[in-house]
């Protein structure tokens, strides 16, 4: 389950997996970057979505289900 990390750099808000050197999305709003960040974790597994505020601060952190499989069949 990875976990990704929304935050504030020169380019504006960032979505990033923990583990990765770099963003996988940037974004102009921190809405967006959250949304493409809680995307990721939950086509990834699921894992926790950190909220970073403009100080560098963790200001919400969310856990994220693994998205649901949209076949109902077994396969």
């Amino acid at each position: 389950m990875p976990d990704y990390n929304v935050f504030k750099d020169e380019s504006g808000w960032a979505a990033k997996r923990e583990d990765a050197s770099r963003a996988s999305s940037r974004h102009g709003t921190q809405a967006e970057a959250y949304a493409a960040a809680r995307d990721l974790a939950a086509n990834n597994g699921g894992g926790d979505v950190s909220i970073h505020g403009v100080n560098g601060q963790i200001r919400e952190k969310n856990t994220i289900a693994p998205a649901k499989d949209p076949r109902e069949t077994r396969g």
